[in-house]
């Protein structure tokens, strides 16, 4: 589940990236803002939960805290480029000229080198210990604790938003972590302000 939602924030920083290099009028700030707020809450979501459930659970079952030091310092230079990517995005959306589009394109490009380098260790260092531990207690705590999260609104726009754009191998992953009913429900039922506010920025730029 974490490599899926890892796929998601690459998949957008790569969307915005290649977005903020063909910019067309007002209209389009609009619908890139709306994306941008969406990932912004994402990834701010997802790493906040990881400091206040997975780094204890982690920490129980055994990883260092060496390596959960390494991890929070990532997390405060990610948290740094995510606050300038979001300024920059935000004088964009006010005065949407070539040049707050290229602050904003390089603002986002550097979140993009900060934040893969994190996900890369991360993924490297944890999914071993995923697979191997998958089955003790701590692990099937923190599982129960992540899927407690979110209320089906919130819940609905993720699922929606890990969906738009994944690879096959993506969607089994999150059907092997979530039963299919579930992210058909909440996704479908409760996933329609992402596909009427969110998705169009993608279908009427350069990624889909």
């Amino acid at each position: 589940m974490n490599r899926v939602i890892h796929a998601a924030v690459r998949r957008d920083l790569d969307r915005f990236t290649n977005a903020l290099s063909t910019i067309d009028g007002e209209r389009r700030a609009e619908q890139l803002s709306a994306a941008w707020a969406n990932f912004h809450e994402q990834l701010t979501r997802h790493h906040s939960s990881e400091h206040r459930i997975a780094w204890p659970a982690l920490s129980k079952a055994g990883v260092s805290d060496d390596l959960i030091s390494q991890f929070d310092a990532e997390h405060d230079r990610m948290a740094a480029a995510l606050e300038s990517a979001d300024q920059a995005m935000r004088s964009w959306r006010g005065t949407p000229s070539a040049e707050n589009a290229k602050a904003a394109r390089e603002a986002v490009a550097a979140l993009r080198a900060t934040a893969t380098e994190h996900l890369d260790h991360e993924e490297a260092e944890l999914e071993p210990f995923f697979l191997e531990h998958a089955h003790t207690p701590e692990m099937k705590q923190m599982g129960r604790a992540f899927g407690r999260e979110l209320k089906p609104p919130e819940a609905g726009t993720f699922f929606a938003w890990l969906q738009d754009g994944a690879s096959g191998d993506e969607l089994a992953g999150l059907r092997q972590n979530v039963p299919g009913p579930v992210v058909a429900i909440l996704g479908g039922v409760f996933g329609g302000k992402y596909r009427r506010t969110i998705a169009p920025a993608w279908r009427g730029g350069q990624s889909s």
